[in-house]
């Protein structure tokens, strides 16, 4: 029975460790978001800044014009490249972390097993009853686990599926509205 306790144990620390990674990469994803945004906001607050300073400095009113509509282009591109960084981030983030989980998820169906094989192997006699419905029990418990990751899995499937449309039909709006201006 102490090998048990002590399996479960390493279980609870190796899951811990988990833990730690998994939250490493969620904050190494943030932390992209939060570079780019900084690197947009830095890129647009100084094309800002230019533009006030070229309007100002316009003679006349089409020569403003000019220097709106010659705004309008380089914007909308520059959101859409936004738009796909984020994209990017978020798809490789979502892939890395899926796959870190199925990773530690299978270990733990490993370590599992192993503990359930020893307490089977040493129930005191007469428990065979209670043994086999604990087991059926906690099967029964992974099989729903199981399956509830298969639906988080197809819901990012789906949600990145969504992002990738919304992101592609408006940079192509954007587009289309640029060239009618």
């Amino acid at each position: 029975m102490n090998t048990t306790a002590e399996q479960f144990i390493a279980t609870n620390k190796a899951n811990l460790q988990a833990l730690q990674g998994f939250t490493t990469q969620a904050f190494a994803g943030i932390e992209k978001l939060v570079e780019l945004n900084l690197a947009a906001s830095k890129a647009a607050l100084g094309e800002s800044f230019n533009h006030v300073q070229a309007a100002l400095g316009a003679k006349d009113a089409q020569q403003l014009l000019a220097l709106q509509s010659g705004l309008v282009k380089p914007l909308t591109e520059k959101s859409a490249a936004y738009v796909q960084h984020v994209q990017t981030i978020v798809t490789g983030s979502g892939a890395e972390f899926t796959k870190a989980v199925e990773a530690k998820t299978a270990e733990a169906q490993k370590a599992f097993d192993s503990v359930l094989e020893n307490l089977t192997k040493n129930a005191p006699a007469g428990s065979e009853t209670a043994v086999a419905a604990f087991k059926n029990a906690l099967t029964s418990g992974q099989n729903a686990l199981e399956s509830a990751q298969a639906q988080a899995k197809k819901a990012l499937a789906t949600a990145q599926a969504n992002f990738t449309a919304a992101a592609t039909q408006t940079a192509d709006a954007v587009k289309k509205a640029t060239k009618v201006a």
